[in-house]
C-alpha cells in the first residue's frame, strides 16, 4: 500500500490537507487513515488502501509541492544503506566551481557545471571540458578552496550519526574528485568513498581526468553492489541533486531529491526543498536523538 509522509508550512495545513484528501479519493486512492505521524512530531503521514505510489505522489506534489515529501510503498524501514551525492548535496558548494576561481575562471566552469548538473549536457564531456579549463592551477589551491569554502550541508553531520547509530553502511559518490571527497567523507563520517582524480603533475593540474570516470552509471553501480553485499532484501537510500544522480535515485528503495534540478526531483521518491538534510530522517521515522549536531 502506498503511504506518503511530507513536512509542510502548518499555516493552512489543514484545508490543504482535506482539499489533498479530497483529490486522492477522486482519483481512486482509497485514503486509509492521515494525521501526524506521532503526537509530538511534524510529519503528516497518509497512508492508502488503492493506487500506486507514482499516483500519490502526483496528488501529493499538487497540493504540497513546497513541502518535504517521500512517497513509498508501506511499511517505511530504516535503511541498511546510504549513497550520496555530494557537491550541492552533503555539501554546500559545487568543488570543482569553487577551484576554477583559483584560475579565473569560474564563471565559465559554473555555466558548463548548471547545465550538466540539469541534464543538458553529456557528463563525462562536461566534466572532460571544466577539468580542462583548470591546467596549470597549483596543487596547493586544492588545499586552499577546502578551507576557505567547503563546508557541510546543513544536517548533514546529524543524518550521517543518526543512520550509522542504527548500523546504516554510508557511502559517498560523487562526480567530483577525491581531493575533495577524502576529507569530506571523513569530516562527515561516510564509510567508502568513489569519485574522479584529478590529474597533477609537478605540483600543478595537467587539465585532465585521470582512470575511468565516475558519472551516472558508476552512481548506480555502486548502489547495487553495495546492496548486494547486505542481500537481497537490502533497503536502501540515495540521495542526490543533479540529472547524474537519477539512475541511483531510481535504484534505491527511497530515493531522494535535495534541493534538486527538476529531472532529479520528478525521478524520486521524495524530496527536500524547504527543509535541511536532517528532514531525510524525519521523513524515514527516526529520531535524530542519535545524531550529532549538524
Amino acid at each position: 500500500m502506498p503511504i506518503a509522509r511530507l513536512i509542510a508550512d502548518m499555516d493552512g495545513l489543514s484545508a490543504r490537507l482535506d482539499a489533498a484528501l479530497a483529490e486522492l479519493e477522486a482519483s481512486g486512492i482509497k485514503v486509509a487513515r492521515a494525521g501526524l505521524l506521532d503526537a509530538n512530531g511534524e510529519v503528516v503521514q497518509i497512508a492508502a488502501t488503492g493506487g500506486d505510489a507514482a499516483q500519490m505522489r502526483s496528488v501529493i506534489d499538487k497540493s504540497f509541492g513546497s513541502a518535504d515529501v517521500l512517497v513509498a510503498d508501506e511499511p517505511i524501514a530504516a535503511p541498511q544503506l546510504f549513497v550520496s551525492d555530494m557537491d550541492s548535496t552533503m555539501i554546500g558548494q559545487e568543488c570543482i566551481d569553487e577551484l576554477a576561481d583559483f584560475a579565473g575562471v569560474k564563471d565559465r566552469v559554473a555555466a558548463i557545471t548548471e547545465r550538466a548538473m540539469a541534464g543538458e549536457l553529456d557528463f563525462a564531456g562536461a566534466l572532460r571540458e571544466r577539468v580542462a579549463l583548470l591546467e596549470g592551477l597549483d596543487e596547493s589551491a586544492i588545499a586552499q578552496c577546502l578551507e576557505e569554502r567547503i563546508r557541510p550541508m546543513g544536517g548533514a553531520r546529524t543524518l550521517l550519526a543518526g543512520l550509522k547509530a542504527r548500523g546504516c553502511r554510508c557511502v559517498l559518490v560523487t562526480g567530483g574528485f577525491h581531493h575533495f571527497a577524502d576529507p569530506v567523507a571523513e569530516m562527515l563520517g561516510f564509510d567508502r568513498v568513489v569519485a574522479n582524480r584529478l590529474g597533477v603533475a609537478g605540483g600543478k593540474l595537467t587539465g585532465e581526468v585521470v582512470g575511468p570516470i565516475c558519472d551516472s552509471a558508476t552512481k548506480r553501480d555502486t548502489l547495487e553492489e553495495e546492496a548486494a553485499a547486505i542481500g537481497d532484501a537490502a533497503i536502501t537510500l540515495a540521495m542526490g541533486d543533479g540529472a547524474n544522480d537519477i539512475p541511483m535515485l531510481e535504484a534505491a528503495t527511497y530515493g531522494i531529491a535535495y534541493h534538486a534540478k527538476a529531472k532529479a526531483r520528478a525521478a524520486a521518491d521524495g524530496w527536500i526543498e524547504r527543509g535541511d538534510l536532517t528532514n531525510a530522517l524525519a521523513l524515514l521515522g527516526l529520531s535524530q536523538h542519535d545524531g550529532a549536531n549538524a
